[in-house]
């Protein structure tokens, strides 16, 4: 499903607890007007940076690499943009933080993936499995739930 609208955006934000003029830098990923932030956990001052183009100013060392860490993780956002279209899932600001934060799908439990497997195998029960497989599948489930 495409989206209608999709952007993102590198910006300074004030923490609270750092008072010396160093603001945390963050990426805003935005989709279809609902925006979500994603903290890069970089600080940097704001005299060195260019608010319109979302990067560090300037031809110093730390000022290459920074922009170079941003261009990196602005790729790493377009990817997960991209996975989500390859598996025909909603393109969501939320579903690409998740990517990029490394939070997978809901995990399944052992129980949980052995019930399918049964299910699948009942599924198919005469065209690719004997009657005896899934009653041993199914005792092989009791005994590792008890």
């Amino acid at each position: 499903m495409l989206e209608k609208s999709f952007g993102l955006l590198f910006f300074l934000k004030q923490s609270k607890k750092n008072k010396n003029g160093e603001k945390y830098i963050y990426l805003r990923i935005t989709v279809d007007g609902i925006p979500k932030e994603l903290s890069t956990k970089r600080l940097w001052q704001l005299s060195k940076w260019n608010v319109s183009a979302g990067r560090a100013f300037g031809n110093s060392e730390e000022g290459k690499t920074l922009n170079s860490y941003l261009d990196t993780l602005y790729y790493k956002a377009l990817q997960a943009k991209k996975q989500l279209l390859d598996r025909d899932q909603e393109v969501t600001a939320e579903a690409i933080k998740n990517i990029l934060l490394g939070v997978s799908e809901k995990k399944k439990m052992i129980m949980e993936i052995f019930k399918e497997h049964n299910e699948q195998v009942e599924a198919l029960l005469d065209k690719e499995f004997a009657p005896g497989t899934l009653q041993r599948y199914r005792t092989s489930y009791d005994h590792t739930k008890a």
